[in-house]
């Protein structure tokens, strides 16, 4: 799924991703351009220096995605593109 960055995410917004990927078992990929980065990775997620107005794609493998999307639109830094 398509999600839209409304926020800068650095250094506190980045660990509030990541610590809410790590709530899940599942294996949660973040997409943008040519980079592939695991969100449960605090650097992964710096590495991609997310921008506003910027589309990354949101890849959950396995069982609960639509939970994963719900968790990390409730940060208030996504929504859905």
């Amino acid at each position: 799924m398509k999600l839209k960055v409304l926020k800068p995410v650095f250094a506190e917004t980045a660990s509030q991703l990541v610590n809410s990927a790590s709530r899940f078992e599942e294996t949660i990929l973040l997409k943008k351009e040519h980079w592939v980065v695991d969100a449960k990775s605090l650097l992964g997620v710096l590495a991609l220096s997310l921008q506003p107005d910027q589309t990354l794609e949101l890849d959950v493998k396995g069982g609960q995605s639509s939970a994963v999307k719900d968790a990390f639109l409730s940060l208030g830094l996504f929504e859905e593109a």
